[in-house]
């Protein structure tokens, strides 16, 4: 059949699943921008409007009920996404991503209509943006289980630096944790520590990411594949701090700083598809190769 691959995969599940990845990428940003702007009680009921299903786009309203649509878009798509897999998808894990993803998203939606309820409450409100980021994890582990990349990764056996992965994934945990003091500073308002902690933080990711670029660059194989991720990789981290400058210079502009965040999760998003190009095909096998 034309619409399947040599392996079996769907073509058109592979194009939705990356369809449903960057959406959740607009969601990001969209939710930054809610924060950005201080519109998070612009709407004050959930889950409706104003008592309606769409009320006056007008200031703040336009964010925080268009966050809303965008959101109610995206829990649709990994909805069908979701029962796509468990009817298409013959691999158990595959399907097992896609209940937890959809899983995570209501959990999500939930979480953000308690943050307008209870009146922004830091603890949920901060909760509600980890969440995101790791929701858009799990869009990209599912995307790359459609890829052709994936396919042609199980089909053939290669060797794996130890010490590059271990570095990829150190790397990835220290932008995730970042991401979330992140959340926190801004949702706990301006403060010297905690800016300070996120410059810090900025830093060590900086200087683990220029670790990994040498070590990688003296290794004996050099991917094509990964050498270009490695780089965009690069560039998106220097931009990110960039971003971070512009942020504090123009005072927290709300689209510099939803940018910012946005981006953010472009690093996290883009380290762990490093990580996923780097790990042998089999969990077995990259248990193995991060205890040596």
């Amino acid at each position: 059949m034309k619409s399947m691959t040599h392996s079996g995969t769907n073509i058109g599940l592979r194009r939705f699943s990356k369809l449903t990845c960057f959406s959740t990428l607009f969601l990001i940003f969209a939710g930054g921008m809610v924060t950005s702007t201080g519109s998070g009680l612009a709407v004050p009921d959930w889950p409706l409007s104003y008592g309606t299903l769409f009320p006056p786009m007008v200031g703040g309203i336009f964010y925080e009920h268009g966050h809303r649509m965008v959101a109610a878009l995206v829990g649709l798509l990994v909805l069908c996404l979701t029962i796509w897999l468990s009817v298409a998808e013959k691999r158990g894990w595959v399907r097992t991503l896609g209940f937890w993803a959809l899983a995570v998203a209501i959990v999500q939606g939930v979480l953000g209509g308690l943050t307008v309820l209870f009146f922004l409450p830091t603890p949920i409100s901060v909760s509600h943006a980890v969440l995101a980021q790791t929701f858009f994890i799990f869009t990209i582990l599912i995307a790359y289980s459609q890829s052709k990349e994936r396919e042609l990764a199980e089909k053939s056996a290669r060797d794996v630096n130890p010490r590059i992965l271990k570095l990829s994934l150190l790397f990835s945990i220290l932008v995730y944790v970042q991401l979330i003091w992140g959340a926190t500073m801004r949702h706990m308002g301006p403060g010297l520590f905690l800016f300070l902690i996120h410059l810090l933080g900025a830093t060590v990711i900086a200087a683990v990411l220029c670790w990994l670029n040498i070590v990688f660059l003296k290794s004996d194989k050099k991917e094509s594949r990964i050498l270009s991720t490695l780089f965009h990789l690069d560039l998106l981290t220097l931009a990110q701090l960039l971003l971070g400058i512009s942020t504090v210079l123009t005072r927290k502009s709300a689209v510099i700083t939803s940018v910012h965040v946005m981006t953010g999760a472009v690093v996290l998003g883009l380290s762990v598809v490093l990580v996923l190009r780097i790990a042998p095909v089999s969990f077995l096998e990259t248990k193995r190769v991060l205890s040596t």
